[in-house]
């Protein structure tokens, strides 16, 4: 499972221009099911996003996490984090699991952020989408759960 972590001062999605997902403060989550993702990948990502400390503290450092500062979080579901693009021109897709798989692990990485009492918001899977964002530093991390 990959992830691409963008702190925001908002975000949105939208969907035939109408916005399906909204937030203020927080995490924008661009997230990539692999193909032979598990449950475990879902419960250790989730576990990153939530416990990440980067948002400043009183002396302006990247000290605090997501519940110590109120914030939200966008998660937008992205197969294309999954393209191979080391040979030719147009990126290969065959590491990305197939769309029952990925649909199955999406929404149980957002019920487990959502278990953790987070304000959750989400895109529409498999969806041509609009993602607005506004960065906040800008600060944009990537985490792989096969990289643990």
């Amino acid at each position: 499972m990959r992830a691409v972590i963008q702190r925001v001062l908002e975000a949105s999605v939208s969907v035939d221009e109408q916005i399906v997902g909204q937030i203020g403060h927080g995490f924008l989550v661009l997230l990539g099911v692999a193909d032979g993702d598990t449950q475990e990948d879902v419960i250790w990502t989730a576990g990153k996003v939530r416990g990440l400390r980067v948002f400043d503290d009183a002396d302006g450092r990247m000290n605090l996490a997501l519940e110590d500062v109120g914030g939200s979080v966008l998660v937008v579901s992205q197969f294309t984090l999954l393209g191979d693009c080391r040979k030719g021109r147009r990126p290969g897709f065959a590491a990305a699991a197939p769309p029952e798989l990925a649909d199955r692990l999406y929404r149980s990485f957002v019920a487990e952020l959502r278990g953790y009492g987070l304000q959750v918001e989400t895109g529409t899977f498999r969806a041509a989408m609009q993602v607005r964002l506004v960065n906040d530093g800008p600060v944009t991390l990537l985490i792989d759960s096969r990289d643990r």
